[in-house]
């Protein structure tokens, strides 16, 4: 499951801005999935009338069908009741996708009606070690090296937004994109890199006055945000910099006391060494088990990880982006404001 929750996980990110309606003209996706013992799927995808997040019931030979609208290729994902993907597609309108497989194992559940989800699929099939590698550099220079050479792929498009992990050079990162011909990376799928760019502008910021999240003990909380200033931290695995955001963290703890609100959360559906991760560190740590997508959090559009928000004591958001320091001055500046 190491190499669907990659891809599946990264797709996460994308999910924040998801558009779609389900009924009328526009795509159809159906198949048969096993070893689901009767659970439902969750079905989220992005198109052309606002978020979808459903359930689709399977009858008893494991088939379901749903449909959509979407008049730009868009990232549609399949996830079970624990939050686990099962398989990430790209659809349009016009398309009638296939999805068949064992759910034991997510890299034997196929994708099959349209181009993109077949080359995406044979991509998979070729570089399978790199999916499965926990270190994703070779995984990520295999993406480089095809986006560089099919600049005129759509697939080119969907790699880079959904399998490569490697954000922190985003000079790179962007002239990676401006190297693909326009007519195949369609803003329904860049919007998300482009929004990780630049931050979420002020105006379009919601309000957050609580957040529902699990503690290190799996016990839910009710998280207030309108007691006083809060930065919330979202992370996911492998997180190259993890030491280096701790650190800035733990200044700005040092430095706010009791103004600001740490909050801490992993936001992927694996747990496996967070505690050890997160040992040592004195602020309040969460777990959002459906990632970006957890209520409330898929507001602040979180695109990659890491990502970071800052609400005042009103729980309007006045930050939400990639960059830490960035959240770190927000989040002073807040806090300055309202103590006088």
């Amino acid at each position: 499951m190491l190499a669907l929750r990659r891809i599946g996980f990264l797709a996460f990110f994308l999910l924040s801005l998801l558009l779609v309606s389900c009924g009328g003209k526009g795509f159809k996706v159906d198949g048969r999935l096993t070893n689901l013992d009767g659970e439902a799927v969750r079905v989220v995808f992005n198109g052309d009338s606002g978020l979808v997040d459903q359930w689709i019931d399977l009858d008893k030979k494991g088939r379901f069908s749903c449909e959509g609208e979407a008049s730009e290729p868009v990232l549609i994902s399949l996830l079970d009741v624990r939050n686990e993907p099962i398989a990430v597609l790209v659809a349009v309108n016009g398309d009638h996708l296939k999805v068949k497989g064992d759910c034991a194992d997510g890299v034997k559940v196929k994708v099959k009606g349209n181009k993109v989800n077949e080359e995406w699929q044979l991509f998979r099939d070729e570089h399978a070690a790199f999916y499965s590698d926990p270190n994703p550099s070779r995984l990520d220079a295999a993406i480089e090296k095809f986006v560089r050479e099919n600049p005129a792929s759509l697939l080119s498009t969907v790699l880079l937004v959904a399998d490569y992990s490697d954000y922190g050079d985003r000079d790179k990162l962007g002239k990676m994109l401006e190297g693909i011909d326009k007519n195949v990376r369609p803003e329904s799928l860049t919007q998300a890199l482009t929004d990780a760019h630049k931050g979420i502008k002020k105006t379009n910021l919601p309000r957050l006055m609580t957040l529902t999240l699990a503690n290190p003990d799996g016990k839910f909380e009710e998280i207030r945000l309108t007691d006083r200033v809060a930065l919330i931290s979202l992370w996911a695995k492998p997180q190259n910099d993890r030491q280096s955001v701790a650190q800035k963290l733990r200044g700005l703890a040092d430095e706010a006391g009791a103004k600001v609100k740490i909050i801490d959360v992993l936001a992927e559906s694996d747990t496996i060494r967070w505690r050890q991760t997160i040992a040592g560190e004195e602020w309040a740590h969460y777990w959002a088990p459906g990632g970006p997508l957890e209520p409330g959090i898929q507001l602040l559009r979180a695109n990659i990880m890491p990502w970071f928000a800052v609400t005042d004591s009103t729980g309007l958001v006045t930050y939400s982006g990639p960059n830490i320091d960035a959240a770190v001055r927000a989040a002073t500046g807040c806090s300055t404001r309202h103590q006088q």
